[in-house]
């Protein structure tokens, strides 16, 4: 009996050290619901797209303006589900929102996702597009395994995913649309399932 209440009483320190030092309540339905958005946004850039080709959207700036614009959108949503779905998980588990790991977290996060924003502008500034959509997929597998020291090791493997798949697509040049729709698309959906069910049911 004694015995038993050591283990569980190393089993609940283990568990307060790794609450202190991770932030372990990422929403896996935010995975999900950014990948849903990432499809939409790459359904409707895929019609903007033979818009262009057809000739009936305008010129190349301005295909590129919607592109842009449609990013934004999908960037934006996903950002904003995905703290309110993780930020109510939190208070259910008693879990400060806000504190010294989640700001870490963020702060490794942003560095990589803000160098590969601007050199993406600098990339569409120069006429690069093609390779865009590898670049956006690779420095944001940088970001999430940057940041996957201070959250889940799940984060770590869907960067890596992210990674090999930007590294792919700048192999294979011209189908950006497909690699960044897989991307951003299908493996947030993989990896938001696969979160959901390992920590959230």
């Amino acid at each position: 009996m004694q015995k038993t209440d050591y283990l569980q009483d190393i089993s609940e320190i283990r568990s307060m050290m790794e609450r202190s030092s991770r932030f372990i309540s990422l929403s896996g339905l935010s995975g999900v619901m950014a990948g849903v958005y990432a499809l939409v946004g790459a359904g409707v850039a895929q019609w903007c797209l033979s818009q262009y080709r057809t000739g009936y959207l305008g010129s190349y700036r301005d295909a590129v303006g919607y592109l842009a614009l449609i990013a934004s959108v999908v960037l934006l949503l996903a950002i904003g589900t995905g703290i309110w779905l993780t930020t109510r998980r939190a208070r259910r588990q008693g879990l400060k929102v806000w504190d010294a790991t989640v700001r870490r977290l963020v702060i490794h996060l942003l560095i990589p996702l803000v160098a590969g924003g601007i050199f993406c502008l600098v990339l569409v500034g120069q006429g690069y597009t093609g390779i865009v959509a590898p670049s956006m997929l690779m420095f944001y597998g940088l970001a999430l395994i940057n940041a996957s020291k201070y959250t889940l090791t799940d984060v770590m493997y869907l960067g890596l995913a992210e990674l090999g798949l930007g590294l792919l697509s700048a192999i294979v040049i011209g189908y950006g649309l497909l690699f960044w729709t897989i991307g951003f698309g299908v493996l947030h959906i993989v990896y938001g399932a696969s979160m959901y069910y390992k920590y959230e049911r």
